[in-house]
């Protein structure tokens, strides 16, 4: 198989994946009982505010987009195909290093949860590395990234001090306080910053070694 359909067939793949996931999430998120979200509508809604979602929805727009057409540049796309891939990646690691012990999942929840925090996360990075494609990722690229996770914390500070409600318990300043969650905050910045140095240095290590 020519690399050029490899890589259309990978990067549609991831998108697939992802899809699924969020498909079997939302029908395991509309049958949720005994949520302070009393609706399908807010239910699913609320579902969208969790950061693993958005990030598998920028992994999936953008790999569907690159499946459909591998040679994409423009400046939007590089930022959204970089922050969909820091965001899963940071998903993957808080994920198995803090959450996934918290609760135990069955049947379709437990499949939508592999898919979303361990395949998602895994295609899109070896997608990524394999496929790239390569040398789209610049400093200012790097630094536009960090405003989705900052836009994210602001949101979702804001959204819980009207509602009294926080996706992930590091973010719950009910329990925790406005300085425990500033200072794991704080903690995840740095894991997001290391990560997209890390991309910008790979990207460029891998863009030479093409050329």
């Amino acid at each position: 198989m020519p690399r050029e359909s490899a890589a259309r067939a990978w990067f549609g793949l991831t998108g697939l994946v992802v899809v699924v996931g969020l498909v079997i999430q939302m029908t395991v998120t509309a049958g949720i009982k005994g949520s302070q979200f009393t609706t399908v509508p807010a239910l699913i809604f609320n579902m969208f505010c969790f950061f693993t979602v958005q990030s598998n929805v920028l992994v999936a727009v953008t790999c569907l987009l690159l499946a459909v057409q591998l040679d994409r540049s423009s400046k939007l796309f590089r930022v959204l195909r970089l922050s969909g891939l820091l965001g899963i990646t940071l998903t993957f690691v808080i994920f198995h290093v803090a959450l996934a012990g918290l609760q135990e999942l069955k049947g379709s929840a437990a499949v939508a949860d592999f898919l979303l925090h361990t395949a998602s996360p895994i295609l899109c990075v070896l997608g990524w590395i394999v496929f790239g494609p390569r040398g789209r990722i610049d400093r200012s690229v790097v630094v536009w990234s960090f405003a989705y996770p900052v836009l994210w914390s602001i949101f979702t500070l804001i959204r819980g001090a009207l509602i009294t409600w926080y996706p992930y318990p590091f973010t719950d300043v009910t329990v925790l306080g406005y300085g425990q969650v500033a200072i794991n905050a704080a903690v995840i910045s740095v894991i997001f910053v290391a990560l997209a140095s890390g991309a910008y240095v790979l990207d460029q290590a891998l863009d030479r070694s093409t050329d």
